[in-house]
């Protein structure tokens, strides 16, 4: 798009969204309109910067035209944001999680009327890992896969988004369901691995950001594939340029990896 792109940050005093709303604060590429809080959030009506025109508010109706709506808030917050875009055909960026299937199934139907780029991890050396993962285990089909994650000692949830996200590539890669091949435990006398079988092991402590490894471990030597975050703010800013990327798209469902193929030529 040649002029710049009008977005909207719903969450925007979260962690994320403060990021966010700095980040295109300072980007030319964008005009950032809104910055759409919760309706219950100390900040509402608060500038953005100071001596900045554009206030955090948690009404929608004061959002003005929009090409896309950059979403980490919540689950009862994507809805008010899907329902807004649905209604103006503004396409929609969402690292929201935790949605459940009724949300799950929403966001499917959204994509037939506005365009919708969901993904669990916005890092974009997590989605290049991604492409190259599903290329590894089609290449070393017969060869065990493991991956390992570790995150800070707060989260909540096992394994990661990002994990999972990791394995769905890996049996795409292999034409398998990772439902159906993934070992999420292993404890006491569990009789030795079943050929095809991609196990998950997890790590909790400290502040680590995130990281993750897949292992490709045949006989008599390994392929690792891993990387690794320091910054929170790498999220933010792929979030950013997957919000450029897909304004102005036809309706559908996008991911982080068509960007890359459409940016890398294939």
């Amino acid at each position: 798009m040649g002029e710049a792109v009008r977005v909207a940050v719903n969450g925007a005093t979260g962690r994320m969204g403060r990021v966010l709303v700095d980040l295109l604060r300072r980007d030319r590429r964008f005009e950032l309109v809104a910055a759409v809080t919760s309706p219950h959030d100390a900040d509402m009506g608060t500038p953005v910067a100071p001596g900045s025109t554009l206030c955090f508010s948690h009404d929608w109706a004061r959002a003005g035209a929009l090409d896309v709506v950059i979403d980490f808030s919540g689950p009862d917050g994507l809805d008010a944001a899907l329902n807004h875009c649905l209604a103006h055909k503004v396409a929609l960026v969402v690292g929201t999680t935790g949605l459940g299937e009724a949300r799950e199934a929403r966001l499917d139907q959204a994509a037939s009327d506005i365009p919708v780029l969901r993904s669990a991890n916005f890092s974009l050396g997590v989605a290049v890992l991604s492409r190259l993962l599903r290329q590894a285990a089609a290449a070393l089909a017969e060869w065990d896969l493991e991956i390992v994650e570790a995150h800070h000692g707060r989260k909540e949830d096992a394994p990661s988004g990002t994990a999972l996200l990791l394995g769905e590539a890996a049996a795409a890669g292999r034409g398998v369901v990772l439902g159906e091949r993934a070992v999420f435990a292993r404890e006491g006398r569990t009789g030795p691995r079943q050929a095809g079988d991609i196990g998950f092991a997890v790590v909790r402590g400290g502040d680590i950001v995130g990281e993750h490894a897949a292992l490709l471990i045949g006989q008599g030597e390994r392929v690792e594939l891993a990387h690794r975050a320091t910054d929170r703010s790498i999220f933010a800013r792929g979030a950013v340029e997957a919000a450029h990327w897909l304004a102005g798209k036809p309706a559908g469902h996008y991911t982080l990896d068509a960007m890359l193929a459409e940016r890398s030529g294939g």
